[in-house]
Order: C-alpha cells, then sequence, then structure tokens
C-alpha cells in the first residue's frame, strides 16, 4: 500500500501556491505605502470624486496621510486645509505645497477645495 502523504504535501504546496498568487495579485496598497507617481495618481482620481460635505474623517481614510496640513480656528469654527500631492512639477525628490491639492474643511466638514480653498482660509480671520 503506497503512502498518501507526498499526494497530500503536494496538494498543501499547491493551495498555498493559489493564496500566495492571489495575495499578490488582489493587495492594493494603502495611499500611504505608494511611491509618489502612484499616490499622486490616487490623490487624482479620489479627488476627482468628492462631494462637498463629506467628512474629513472619509477622506482621509481614502487618501492616507495628507502631505501638508494647517488649521485654525474662525468665529469659534475649527477649519482645517489638507494639501495632497496631485501634480508633479521639479524632480528635486521634496513634494511642495504648489505640487498639492488643498482641501478645506470647516467643522470636519469639505466645503471647498483648489487652490481658491486656500485662498479663502488664508483670509478668513482667526479668533484672537
Amino acid at each position: 500500500m503506497k503512502s498518501k502523504l507526498p499526494l497530500f504535501i503536494g496538494s498543501l504546496f499547491s493551495l498555498y501556491l493559489l493564496f500566495v498568487a492571489f495575495v499578490v495579485i488582489a493587495y492594493e496598497p494603502l495611499a500611504d505605502d505608494k511611491n509618489w507617481q502612484n499616490r499622486q495618481k490616487h490623490n487624482l482620481h479620489h479627488i476627482a470624486q468628492l462631494s462637498l460635505g463629506s467628512d474629513i474623517t472619509q477622506i482621509t481614510t481614502i487618501l492616507g496621510t495628507a502631505d501638508f496640513s494647517e488649521a485654525k480656528m474662525a468665529q469659534n469654527i475649527a477649519m482645517q486645509v489638507l494639501f495632497y500631492r496631485t501634480q508633479h512639477s521639479l524632480s528635486d525628490g521634496l513634494t511642495t505645497k504648489d505640487e498639492c491639492t488643498p482641501l478645506l474643511f470647516k467643522a470636519g466638514k469639505l466645503i471647498a477645495w483648489g487652490q481658491s480653498a486656500y485662498e479663502v482660509f488664508l483670509t478668513t480671520n482667526m479668533d484672537t
């Protein structure tokens, strides 16, 4: 009577290879784990689908950690601007604000994005 052990081990090994292939094909890294080129594409894609009133937590879950952020209190309401890289400018190894799209939040809700959003943030008077 022949041993079934080699057949069993071969079957397990085949299942393992199928599992590894599935993980390699299906794995999508988090936004924070992507290189700058892929992250830039990711950001452009998702920013194009934003809706006013979206919660900051929803957006940071999708886009990951912002490249830059600023915040202040204005009229007793928290305002925050998050900058996400969306356009390549200079191959110097650094991301700068001019390579980013600003997203403006008021009380945790998205109220604007784009350069005009940052202008609104800058011109809104802070609480003293």
